[in-house]
């Protein structure tokens, strides 16, 4: 369960959290003209959500460094 350990800090947070809420409305938008993008756009918007939910960073978790 280390994997899903809680590695990001507040403003990490708040910046996946604000990426997710950006990607669902930018599905929201392509549902008219793409399925695709629009379903690709949700799935990133959710786990967008679910990493700052969590507190977790996948690409943290997997040893990359990043700036938040």
């Amino acid at each position: 369960m280390s994997f899903l350990r809680p590695n990001i800090n507040r403003r990490g947070r708040l910046i996946r959290a604000a990426w997710g809420l950006a990607c669902l409305g930018g599905a929201w938008w392509a549902i008219g003209f793409s399925w695709w993008l629009a379903g690709l756009l949700a799935v990133l918007g959710v786990f967008a959500l679910f990493e700052a939910a969590r507190g977790w960073c996948v690409v943290r978790a997997c040893g990359i460094k990043t700036k938040w």
